[in-house]
């Protein structure tokens, strides 16, 4: 394993990509999923038949076994998960309900190999959920494997992509053209965006939090020209540059963190 994938100074917290090994131990998948919509993909022909989802930064795949059951997120759900109600019940449930009887796979990608075969060994529907290992700030090893796994769903792109606190890490280790450029190619390879930044003291948490650990710091943290607002500065890159429409935006997490739903302008 990459030594730069490693926790520095003892320190869970103190990484360099945002690879926590205990990352759902603090943020529970509950604080995004309650605030998920059930309307906005249920439209689309194309989905109600089979929707392919892309998963950016999966960790241990915990979140994006629940972000199936996102559906049941009801007080009804509430009360049934707390009498532990089989996850292969709510995935059938949640496929008919949103895609109407049709099927739903999705990818989850991390650049951590450790919680990659976490999340496999983890995986109890390997017929609808697959994790693999690429950094995607790495044109050919990301096109390579989202090409193959949409080829084999028969799709030219995802229909939905989540981005789940990934975008600062992008920023802090490939300054603003790396993120500016991650944003482009990831739009052209979806029909929905759903993006959740991190606002800016996040990142001098993290660049502070790497150095007391001894673990040095981010290089272009001091080159940065997006920051103070970065979600405004994302949201500007998706609009103008990427010819994506904001449709919906949540309240905060308790992390502070808004998710926000895009579409692309071609699908209007």
């Amino acid at each position: 394993m990459d030594n730069n994938l490693n926790f520095k100074g003892g320190d869970p917290g103190a990484v360099k990509f945002g690879n926590f090994i205990n990352y759902y131990s603090f943020n529970l998948p509950e604080n995004r999923l309650k605030l998920l919509p059930d309307h906005l993909w249920r439209k689309s022909p194309k989905t109600t038949s089979h929707l392919v989802a892309l998963d950016v930064g999966c960790n241990s795949g915990v979140n994006i076994l629940r972000l199936i059951t996102a559906q049941y997120l009801s007080s009804d759900f509430n009360s049934r998960k707390q009498k532990h109600v089989d996850l292969t019940q709510c995935l059938y449930e949640f496929l008919i309900d949103r895609c109407c009887g049709g099927t739903c796979h999705i990818l989850g990608v991390d650049i951590d190999p450790v919680l990659v075969e976490r999340a496999r060994r983890s995986n109890i529907h390997r017929d609808n959920v697959l994790y693999d290992c690429v950094d995607v700030t790495r044109d050919q090893d990301r096109e390579e494997l989202f090409s193959q796994y949409l080829w084999k769903h028969g799709r030219a792109k995802f229909d939905i992509v989540f981005c789940f606190s990934v975008t600062m890490w992008i920023h802090l280790n490939s300054g603003d053209e790396g993120l500016t450029k991650f944003l482009t190619d990831i739009c052209r390879q979806t029909d929905w965006l759903v993006v959740e930044p991190q606002p800016w003291k996040c990142y001098k948490e993290a660049e502070r939090r790497l150095r007391r650990s001894g673990g040095g710091s981010f290089p272009l943290f001091p080159s940065l020209t997006m920051r103070g607002r970065v979600e405004s500065d994302i949201e500007s890159i998706l609009q103008q540059q990427c010819q994506f429409t904001k449709v919906l935006e949540t309240s905060k997490t308790r992390w502070n963190r808004k998710l926000s739903f895009y579409r692309t302008n071609s699908l209007s």
